[in-house]
């Protein structure tokens, strides 16, 4: 792993940090770790075999061997398969997201995935997206950054994505249901979501995608001295 270059974008629910991470990779040319959809496809996975969210024993044991594969179209779309089922929409719903929010905080869960995250960690490099990456998964990475944005801004940007898929959605509930992920993110006893002392923190609010993409892309290229 400390041979890998390893980029971590951190930072609460709505911060830009999947779109901002999924198109640095693709800048770079390096791998991607999005370990929010770990967590929501062991949450999903759980649901499926009639485990509550609570089942801390037997979410950790999923985690440990579930089947899981993540690739995309020929024009680039996402897919993600679990134990050979394409699940790529069902792990994009706001329930989904609630519920990996809920498993995220269970110890047992989050020590199964641990060494599972850092294998991803291969040349030519990897851009890690999530909640702990540059304090817990990846704590040596070369470059760090940790998003945030108003919490009026980041519930404006998922309303507008659920009503581009067609989902019915309104900003006062996804205004309460960020507020308590955030809750719930930053005060769970084990990993919470806090900006490692070594990141570059950026407030993304008014910025647009290529903006913060931009600023990203030069913060970790000056790090590791690569050309553009």
């Amino acid at each position: 792993m400390s041979s890998v270059p390893v980029l971590t974008i951190d930072g609460p629910s709505g911060s830009g940090k999947g779109t901002v991470s999924r198109a640095t990779a693709r800048a770079l040319g390096w791998g991607l770790l999005d370990s929010g959809a770990l967590y929501r496809l062991v949450a999903l996975a759980g649901r499926k075999a009639g485990i509550g969210l609570d089942g801390e024993a037997e979410l950790a044991r999923l985690a440990e061997s579930f089947d899981i594969h993540f690739g995309s179209t020929e024009s680039g779309e996402e897919v993600v398969r679990l134990d050979g089922m394409e699940v790529t929409d069902a792990i994009r719903t706001e329930q989904a997201g609630n519920d990996a929010s809920k498993v995220a905080a269970l110890p047992a869960v989050r020590a199964a995935l641990l060494e599972r995250q850092r294998r991803f960690a291969a040349p030519p490099g990897l851009v890690a997206d999530g909640r702990d990456m540059g304090t817990v998964v990846f704590p040596q990475a070369a470059a760090k950054i940790f998003l945030t944005a108003s919490a009026d801004e980041r519930a404006a940007r998922r309303y507008k994505q659920l009503k581009e898929k067609g989902v019915a959605a309104t900003l006062a509930a996804l205004s309460l249901e960020i507020a308590e992920r955030d809750r719930r993110d930053m005060n769970r006893a084990i990993a919470p979501l806090v900006a490692s002392a070594d990141a570059v923190l950026l407030d993304t609010t008014g910025m647009s995608v290529d903006a913060v993409v931009e600023r990203v892309l030069r913060e970790v290229r000056g790090r590791l001295g690569l050309a553009e």
